[in-house]
């Protein structure tokens, strides 16, 4: 009966199913992966009712609200059901990702509440824009069209009205006015881009101070370890010298002798460049120099380089599709990937994403349903990822046989 219940296949009201598999994904252990599964498929007009419902049982309203099984679809709802406690909305104020600002920003509970609003302000994805709109609720007492202009900048920004001179100059858009100027060169470009980035992320960068550079799985692992050449004896050969006989050496100290390919020399000294910056510096590298450098900073254990790595304009699909499948690189990276419509519009950024064993559970789980059939089936066969994004691969690939079938 248990297993059955964990299927959802028991004959009861959807919100009533909803709430016992809640029930067994958070408190039992033996079928509680087959609930998180199953929820995680659930009928989404269900979900909405529930997610809406001031009568919901806490522990429900938990569950749905939480960043590990969050659907974009039920946030809106989530926001304003007062059954959901502040204490969970200053959560993802904190934590969340673009698509969360933009969605707390617009939510009226959210706005009303001074509490969340200052939490929310702190989050480093805010925007400068959207910063100046919180700061316009939080003081009533500035002038109404200071509010009005955060709104419409706000509203820029998520593709309404023409974009700022700030954006133009980070996205290469200008205004018809703007034609008639002189066309700024790609070192003006990628200036601009830097500053607006540093702008936006400035308090972050001021919380890390002078973090140096630390390669999220090692240096060894970065350079690869044929470059670090293993020695049988301690023994330093003597220096060479033209006219004296040269004594022979072991085959250890041979090989620390033996000359690197030209490029691992090149990979050191991009690395020994990259030593010596600090926060901003590698920002500045992150966003303007070649792909190298960038193959190395986006494992920056500083989150604010890594992700600056995304924001270059130099920047090709090949790279993020290697990023995509890096298990070498913060979380934080491969959650903001998807936060970019170039890169998802790339199947094999999607595929890499949802195979990569880094990948968050929730993430992965919202990326399945835009796999083809055969990926489908070889990602449930796939040992390396969760067993949840394996079970629910096999179950997405059965039905998309079943119903190809059905068709011919």
């Amino acid at each position: 009966m248990m297993q059955f219940a964990a299927r959802g296949a028991l004959q009861v009201p959807p919100a009533e199913n909803i709430e016992i598999l809640v029930h067994l994904a958070v408190h039992n252990k033996v079928f509680g992966e087959m609930a998180r599964i199953t929820l995680a498929g659930w009928d989404e007009k269900a979900c909405m009712a529930v997610a809406s419902d001031p009568q919901t049982p806490r522990e429900v309203l938990d569950y749905f609200i939480s960043p590990d099984n969050l659907r974009p679809t039920l946030l809106p709802a989530l926001l304003e059901n007062p059954s959901v406690p502040e204490g969970e909305l200053a959560k993802l104020a904190v934590s969340g990702q673009r698509e969360t600002i933009q969605v707390m920003l617009k939510s009226p509970r959210v706005r009303s509440l001074s509490s969340i609003l200052a939490v929310l302000k702190t989050n480093p994805y805010v925007k400068n824009e959207e910063g100046a709109e919180i700061d316009s609720i939080l003081a009533p007492s500035q002038p109404a069209s200071h509010v009005t202009e955060a709104a419409e900048t706000v509203q820029t920004a998520e593709g309404g009205q023409p974009a700022s001179p700030m954006e133009e100059a980070a996205t290469g858009t200008a205004s018809p006015q703007a034609e008639v100027e002189e066309e700024p060169t790609d070192a003006d470009q990628h200036d601009e881009t830097v500053s607006t980035y540093l702008n936006e992320h400035a308090t972050e960068i001021a919380a890390e101070g002078e973090k140096s550079f630390q390669a999220i799985g090692g240096i060894v692992e970065l350079l690869g370890p044929g470059y670090f050449p293993v020695t049988e004896s301690t023994e330093t050969p003597a220096p060479a010298k033209p006219a004296a006989p040269v004594a022979p050496v072991q085959s250890g100290v041979a090989a620390a002798k033996r000359p690197h390919p030209p490029g691992e020399r090149e990979r050191k000294n991009t690395l020994q460049k990259i030593n010596a910056l600090d926060v901003k510096g590698r920002i500045q590298l992150a966003l303007k120099g070649n792909k190298e450098e960038r193959s190395i900073l986006v494992r920056d254990g500083t989150k604010v380089v890594a992700l600056a790595v995304l924001e270059a304009p130099k920047l090709s699909d090949g790279e993020v599709e290697t990023f995509a499948s890096q298990k070498n690189v913060l979380e934080a990276v491969l959650r903001q990937i998807p936060l970019k419509r170039r890169f998802m519009k790339n199947y094999i950024v999607v595929r890499n994403l949802v195979a990569n064993p880094r990948t968050p559970l929730d993430l992965g789980l919202s990326l399945l349903k835009n796999l083809l059939t055969q990926d489908l089936k070889n990602l449930s066969n796939n040992k390396e990822v969760s067993e949840t994004i394996r079970k629910l691969a096999l179950k997405m690939y059965k039905q998309k046989v079943e119903d190809a079938g059905k068709k011919g």
